[in-house]
């Protein structure tokens, strides 16, 4: 029996600083007039209860004064990451984003293990940037419409280990929530926390502080981790 790795997808498989990361600087700044710093964003994400960026977003707006409704912020932040779909224009902000993964990783990996995705991003969304990338590498992927409860609810990782057999678990992700849901799921967390993070230091200490086992700058760090924790 393999055991089973779940990613989160966001800041672990898809560097997203010029897709969603953008995408809630130019909300924000649409709504306002303000467009908060990249600081600013990893401050409210490090607070955790924000693994939701249409939440942050209106979030973010209403601490600058404005009252804008839930459903416009949600329908301009769509259009700026996925471009205006309804008017013939779909080159949005998804299509900044890069890989992470060095190529072979996920060969060597899936040889011991299955591969799977617990993502805040709604499904259809995820399987865009997993066709252009990594197609029929992850099942299942969990999407947050794919649950009742979003992180930090562990919801999404109990119902990937009720669909695959496996041995031991481990779940990757790069926020206070995706360890928060790791700890509930009594999955053990391996934090992200790239180089170039803002506030990494914090963001380290935060994740090791919720239970992280290690905290890597990127996921081509994994094999030796999972060699360490079989010993």
């Amino acid at each position: 029996m393999k055991n089973l790795i779940v990613f989160d997808m966001d800041g672990v498989l898809v560097d997203v600083s010029e897709s969603y990361r953008a995408a809630i600087q130019a909300t924000v700044l649409h709504f306002t007039g303000t467009e908060p710093t990249n600081d600013d964003v990893q401050s409210w994400k490090n607070r955790g209860g924000f693994n939701d960026d249409w939440k942050l977003s209106h979030r973010m707006i209403q601490e600058l004064g404005e009252e804008v409704a839930y459903d416009d912020v949600v329908e301009r932040f769509q259009k700026i990451f996925l471009g205006d779909r309804e008017n013939g224009n779909a080159g949005g902000l998804i299509l900044r984003e890069r890989w992470l993964a060095a190529e072979g990783l996920f060969d060597r990996l899936a040889a011991n293990h299955t591969l799977a995705i617990f993502t805040g991003r709604l499904g259809w969304e995820a399987q865009l940037t997993l066709d252009r990338f990594a197609k029929e590498i992850f099942h299942p992927v969990v999407g947050v419409d794919h649950v009742s409860h979003a992180k930090p609810h562990p919801e999404g990782l109990h119902k990937i280990r009720e669909q695959v057999p496996h041995g031991k678990a481990w779940y990757l992700g790069d926020t206070v929530d995706d360890a928060r849901a790791s700890r509930a799921a009594g999955v053990p967390f391996i934090g992200i926390a790239a180089p170039t993070s803002p506030r990494r230091d914090e963001l380290v200490q935060l994740l090791r502080n919720e239970g992280a086992i290690a905290v890597l700058e990127d996921i081509n760090s994994l094999e030796a981790v999972i060699g360490d924790t079989h010993s």
